[in-house]
């Protein structure tokens, strides 16, 4: 069904409006897939927190200019699916990597990450990003193993001593 002025325009600006605010696009072309694939991969975008849009390329070029996103430009031809993450920059990578185990159908043309566009041939590097939860552990796992060493280390010293009294203690008794 043709769009008219006033809804394309209400098109480039909510594509725009989640360009402006997303850390990673992806774009991918989804041809042969079927009704019931194209609603388990918006299923699996859904729980990992991205939004998928298919839009024209036309709206989506206009939409795109001027954000992070505006690295994919080059590669918005025939059907294509954008995805949209907001807050990890792996999620987008991960739906369609995980999405194209089960359905070879969904060819992915690349990806934008913080406005640097990535090749298709690095989605599983991208995917295997950690998340934002994965990286903080990771953190706070690093900063917290010095101090668990000193405690240890400290509570030690006592330790041993209290091992010698007990072990001269027995002796004596025996």
């Amino acid at each position: 069904m043709a769009l008219n002025l006033m809804a394309k325009k209400a098109v480039v600006a909510q594509v725009n409006l989640l360009a402006r605010v997303s850390v990673s696009v992806g774009v991918a072309e989804y041809c042969g897939l079927t009704v019931e694939q194209m609603t388990n991969l918006r299923s699996s975008a859904i729980d990992a927190d991205v939004v998928l849009r298919v839009v024209k390329n036309s709206l989506a070029k206009r939409a795109l200019v001027s954000t992070k996103c505006e690295c994919v430009l080059p590669i918005l031809s025939g059907p294509v699916i954008l995805g949209f993450s907001q807050q990890d920059l792996g999620a987008v990578a991960r739906v369609f990597k995980d999405f194209i185990k089960e359905n070879k159908d969904l060819v992915v043309k690349g990806l934008g990450v913080s406005g640097e566009f990535v090749e298709s041939n690095q989605l599983k590097r991208i995917a295997d990003l950690p998340t934002r939860d994965q990286a903080i552990s990771i953190i706070m796992a690093l900063m917290l193993a010095p101090v668990e060493k000193l405690a240890r280390t400290l509570i030690e010293v006592p330790t041993k001593v209290t091992r010698v009294v007990k072990a001269v203690c027995d002796q004596k008794k025996s």
